[in-house]
């Protein structure tokens, strides 16, 4: 019942999030416009936009396209590019001190070198542990995913052939992964599969 609640709950703040990010495009979309139309007004520096104006709202509107595919997405990639672009705006559009232009190239390579030695492939959104013989295909109703599974296949009959697939011997951490789950041992009990991680995906 409880991971019922935690599911709908789940759907509830995907529909909102999905709501936010419509907003967040029209809005988009308008200020787009407002500044199409206004582009005569460059060579005026006394009028807006001038080139800082522009170069600044431009920089805005890019950021606010990243935030709708992070809400969308919901993957390290699109939080990495918000960062990059809110940053690099920061540099490009602040010309107050030479040392802020300098603590922002170096938080750029912060970010690069996170992206690049921290970033995983599969990175878990969250894991839970089902009893080795629940059936596959409420499994996927229940949490919305799609663990691949022939008729009325348990967890533990799409694991072992997936272990065995890759000869490996099914042991407490053993993992088999899918398009957007993975599977991993919990608990063995008698050396057999008992418990069940499933590994929803985020990636």
């Amino acid at each position: 019942m409880q991971q019922v609640i935690a599911n709908i709950l789940k759907k509830i703040t995907e529909f909102l999030e999905f709501v936010i990010s419509v907003m967040l495009a029209l809005g988009i979309i308008l200020l787009c416009f407002r500044i199409a139309v206004s582009l005569i007004h460059i060579p005026n520096l006394e009028v807006w936009p001038n080139y800082d104006d522009l170069l600044e709202n431009c920089f805005n509107l890019i950021i606010g396209v990243e935030l709708i595919r992070m809400m969308y997405y919901h993957t390290p990639d699109t939080v990495f590019e918000v960062l990059l672009f809110a940053i690099a705006r920061q540099i490009i559009t602040d010309h107050s001190s030479i040392w802020g232009s300098l603590v922002g190239v170096c938080a750029i390579a912060v970010l690069f070198a996170t992206r690049k030695y921290l970033f995983c492939e599969f990175d878990i959104s969250d894991a839970i542990i089902f009893r080795a013989s629940a059936r596959v295909k409420s499994i996927n109703t229940l949490l919305g995913i799609n663990i691949p599974y022939e008729n009325n296949d348990r967890l533990m009959d799409v694991l072992i052939r997936s272990l065995e697939a890759e000869n490996q011997v099914p042991r407490v951490g053993a993992c088999a992964y899918f398009t957007d789950v993975g599977l991993r041992v919990a608990k063995l009990h008698n050396e057999k599969i008992s418990r069940i991680e499933v590994i929803r995906s985020i990636h």
